[in-house]
C-alpha cells in the first residue's frame, strides 16, 4: 500500500509520464487481503486498525486525485479492497472471466474505505446490491453495473486499452489534469450556483495558458499541437 501511494505521488511530479496504468502481476488483479494480513489485523486494537485503515483510504484517494489519467486493467479476481483500487481510476477494463466480489459482509465487516469511490462509480443502489449480498459477478455483469467501462476477452482487452491510451495522448496534459480537477470539484463540492464563477474562471485561465494557446493555434492552423507525437 505504501509503495502504491509513493508511486502515484511520484507520477504527479513526472512530466514525462502522461498516463498511469494499474494492473496486477500474476493470476489476479488483486484477490483481496492475504491470510497473514487477516491474522494480524484480527489482533489489532482500535487505534492500530484506525491507522491501518487511514493508510488504505489514502491509497485509494491518491489514485483518485492523480493529476494524470489513470487506467486499471483487471484480470483474474478483484475481491474486496481491490475494487477500491479500480473504482478510483478514470478508466477500468477487465477480462470477461474476471471475478468481482465485495465479500466484507461475509466477514462481519463493511467495505468502508472503498465505498466513496465505488458508490461514485456505480451509484448507491448498485452498491447496495453488491455490498449487502457479497455475491460474485463476472466481467460482463460488472460492466452492466458500471463498475468497469468495458469487459472484453483475449486480445480485444489490450486493443481497447491501447485505443484509450492513443486518444489520451492526443489531449493536452495540463488540460486533462485541469479537467479531472474540474469534474471532481463539481461532483464533490460545488452546487450549480457556486459552479458558475468557478467554471468561468477555470476556462478563462486555460484559454490564456501556454497549452491552451498552443492547442487553439494548432487547430486554426490545421496542425497537431506539440504534445501529439508525429
Amino acid at each position: 500500500i505504501g509503495e502504491i501511494i509513493e508511486c502515484y505521488e511520484q507520477i504527479n511530479e513526472m512530466e514525462e509520464v502522461r498516463i498511469a496504468v494499474l494492473r496486477g502481476r500474476g493470476k489476479s488483479f488483486c484477490a483481496g487481503a492475504d491470510l497473514n494480513y487477516m491474522k494480524s489485523i484480527a489482533e489489532f486494537g482500535f487505534e492500530e486498525n484506525y491507522q491501518d485503515s487511514l493508510k488504505l483510504a489514502k491509497c485509494f484517494n491518491v489514485i483518485y486525485t492523480c493529476k494524470k489519467p489513470t487506467i486499471a486493467i483487471v484480470h483474474g479476481a478483484a475481491i474486496g479492497g481491490a475494487n477500491g483500487l479500480l473504482a478510483a481510476c478514470d478508466f477500468v477494463y477487465c477480462d470477461d472471466e474476471t471475478k468481482f466480489a465485495f465479500a466484507e459482509v461475509k466477514l462481519g465487516i463493511v467495505p468502508a474505505t472503498i465505498s466513496p469511490y465505488v458508490v461514485k462509480r456505480i451509484g448507491e443502489f448498485g452498491a447496495r446490491d453488491l455490498m449487502l449480498t457479497g455475491k460474485r459477478i463476472l466481467g460482463k455483469e460488472a460492466e452492466n453495473f458500471g463498475l468497469v467501462n468495458k469487459s472484453l476477452s483475449g486480445e480485444a482487452l489490450d486493443e481497447q486499452v491501447n485505443r484509450t491510451i492513443k486518444f489520451l495522448k492526443t489531449s493536452g496534459p495540463d488540460a486533462m489534469s485541469a479537467c479531472k480537477e474540474l469534474l471532481s470539484t463539481i461532483s464533490n463540492e460545488k452546487g450549480f450556483e457556486d459552479s458558475i464563477d468557478y467554471t468561468a474562471k477555470l476556462i478563462a485561465e486555460l484559454r490564456a495558458s501556454e497549452e491552451g494557446q498552443e492547442g487553439m493555434a494548432s487547430f486554426l492552423e490545421k496542425k497537431n499541437p506539440k504534445w501529439v507525437e508525429e
